[in-house]
C-alpha cells in the first residue's frame, strides 16, 4: 500500500479548538475534499510553546527595528519561543509534501499579517507569521499556502498540483536519482510546465542537457526550477496554448469533424464559455481511441485525483 502524502497543516484548520477562543477555523476543502487523499501532521504553535486555551490575543507589533509577539499592551511577549518552535517543525516538514497554515495569524500567516504600532494606534499589513516565515526559509521549495487564499478556485488548483509534483519528485529522489530518471521525470511534467511557464519549459529542458553538470547538481536545479515555475498561475492562454500542443498529436488520426470540434472546445475554452474540463475531457477521449504512450504519462492530463473537480470551475 502506498504511504500516504503528508501535508502540515494549523490545528485549528482541521477542527481542534485551539484559537485564543478555545474555537477552531474548521475548512471544509481541506478535511472533506482534499483530506480524502491526503494526511495531516497538525500543528499550534502557541498550545506547542505553553500558551493556555483560552488565552489572552498576540499580535505582531513593531518596536523600532523588530517586529515582536505579544500581547496587546506588550507583555508577555512570544516571538523568540515561536521561531525556535518553527525551526524544530522545518525539520519535520522537509518530508511533507505541503503545508497549509491559517491566514492572518502572528505566528501562521503567510503574508499580510498586521503589524501594530508601538501605540496601538495604527498598523500595517505586510508581516509574516513567526512561526510561519521558520518553515517556509528552511524549506523553499515545499508548496505553502494559506487556508483563505484556498477559496480561490485557480489557487487551490494551483497548490493541489504543486503538492502532487513534489510528492512524486519526493518518490523519484527516495528511489535514487540518476539521470535517465531526470529525464523520465521531465518529460511527464513537459506540458504541465508549458501550461504555466513557457519560459521555464524552455530553461528546464537547456538544464537536462548540460552533459558535464553532476547529476545531484542538476536534479537540485531542476526541482528548485520546476517548483518556482508551477507556482506562477496558469491562465486561460497558456492552458489553450498547451492544450494545442496536445491536439497535434492527434492530427493523423482525427477526420475533419473531428478536429474542427476539438478546435471549437478549445476556443471556447480559452474565451471562457467552459471550462478547463470540457477539452480536456474531449482529448481524454481521443487519447483512448488513438492511444499514445507519450501522451499517458504527461501529468498535465492527471495531475491529482479526479475527484477534486479542481478543473471544473475553471
Amino acid at each position: 500500500m502506498a504511504t500516504p502524502i503528508t501535508i502540515g497543516i494549523s490545528a485549528c484548520l482541521v477542527g481542534q479548538n485551539v484559537r485564543y477562543d478555545a474555537s477552531s477555523k474548521t475548512s471544509h476543502f481541506c478535511v472533506k475534499e482534499l483530506g480524502e487523499h491526503v494526511q495531516y501532521r497538525s500543528f499550534c504553535p502557541e498550545v506547542a510553546i505553553g500558551l493556555p486555551v483560552p488565552r489572552p490575543t498576540i499580535r505582531q507589533i513593531k518596536k523600532q527595528d523588530m517586529i515582536l509577539v505579544s500581547r496587546p499592551d506588550g507583555s508577555g511577549e512570544v516571538t523568540e519561543a515561536l521561531a525556535e518552535y518553527g525551526k524544530r517543525v522545518a525539520k519535520i516538514a522537509e518530508k511533507f509534501s505541503g503545508y497549509i497554515f491559517c491566514a492572518k495569524s502572528p505566528s501562521c500567516g503567510m503574508e499580510r499579517v498586521k503589524v501594530y504600532s508601538e501605540d496601538g494606534k495604527g498598523s500595517t499589513s505586510d508581516g509574516i507569521g513567526v512561526f510561519a516565515e521558520q518553515i517556509m526559509k528552511a524549506n523553499p521549495i515545499l508548496p505553502c499556502e494559506e487556508n483563505g487564499r484556498l477559496n480561490d478556485q485557480v489557487i487551490r488548483e494551483n497548490f493541489v498540483a504543486r503538492v502532487f509534483a513534489y510528492r512524486n519528485w519526493q518518490q523519484l529522489v527516495a528511489s535514487g536519482i540518476t539521470k535517465h530518471k531526470l529525464m523520465t521525470f521531465h518529460s511527464q511534467y513537459k506540458y504541465t510546465v508549458m501550461s504555466h511557464d513557457l519560459v521555464a519549459y524552455k530553461s528546464l529542458g537547456r538544464l537536462l542537457a548540460q552533459a558535464n553538470l553532476d547529476v545531484n547538481d542538476m536534479a537540485e536545479q531542476y526541482i528548485t526550477g520546476l517548483m518556482t515555475a508551477l507556482k506562477v498561475k496558469a491562465t486561460r492562454k497558456k492552458h489553450a496554448n498547451t492544450l494545442q500542443h496536445l491536439q497535434g498529436y492527434f492530427s493523423r488520426q482525427l477526420n475533419p469533424m473531428q478536429r474542427q470540434e476539438l478546435v471549437e472546445q478549445i476556443s471556447a475554452y480559452r474565451t471562457g464559455l467552459v471550462p478547463l474540463v470540457v477539452p480536456l475531457t474531449l482529448i481524454k477521449h481521443y487519447l483512448m481511441t488513438f492511444p499514445n504512450k507519450y501522451l499517458n504519462r504527461q501529468s498535465y492530463l492527471n495531475p491529482y485525483p479526479e475527484e477534486l473537480k479542481l478543473r471544473y470551475g475553471y
